[in-house]
């Protein structure tokens, strides 16, 4: 990856304020502090920001570390893999994301999340393991495609075995569970 100033540092400041919003918004929901018109318009900011990196897409293809930094990258990747409300654009957005990897311009990581994502919501199952949902009673891996060989999977992604993610999650989840009551389901990603 490289390590030059980002070519178009507006592009990576709007990303990151955008997915910082959207990540404040998602820990206040997870947490059950918002009330019905806070929620709509947590609905309404992830639709803009599709919208928003639809449009950086079509311009730039995917907006990877040269043209906005690994930081903005990572702020397009996690709108990319919150856009649920639209499972086509998520599918295309890991074929983007795919080829950025191919040419060494973004984590591998963060496309076996989002190609996860994307399978989950277009009804397929996923490859790495890394869509869970979270439920009051616990957490639940998402279906999962030849689940004897996920771990081989992972590691040629660069993630931890997913009995180690799953500990990691169930880590967090109950903390979370005890500061604040949890909601019923909430799709979460296992590293």
């Amino acid at each position: 990856m490289t390590t030059a100033a980002p070519q178009r540092p507006d592009l990576a400041r709007e990303l990151i304020a955008r997915a910082q919003a959207s990540a404040a918004h998602r820990a206040r929901r997870l947490r059950n502090q918002l009330n019905a018109v806070q929620l709509g318009q947590g609905r309404h900011a992830d639709h803009a920001n599709t919208k928003v990196l639809r449009r950086i897409l079509g311009e730039h293809e995917w907006p990877g570390h040269r043209l906005v930094g690994p930081a903005a990258a990572r702020a397009a990747w996690s709108i990319a893999l919150h856009s649920d409300d639209e499972p086509d654009f998520q599918r295309a957005a890991a074929i983007l994301l795919e080829r950025a990897v191919k040419s060494g311009d973004a984590l591998i990581q963060h496309w076996a999340h989002l190609h996860d994502r994307a399978l989950i919501n277009n009804r397929h199952q996923q490859e790495y393991g890394t869509q869970l949902l979270l439920r009051a009673d616990g957490i639940e891996l998402c279906p999962l495609r030849a689940p004897q060989s996920v771990d081989e999977r992972r590691a040629g992604v660069g993630l931890p075995p997913i009995a180690v993610a799953l500990e990691s999650v169930r880590r967090r989840y109950t903390s979370d569970r005890h500061a604040e009551e949890a909601p019923a389901v909430v799709l979460a990603k296992a590293a």
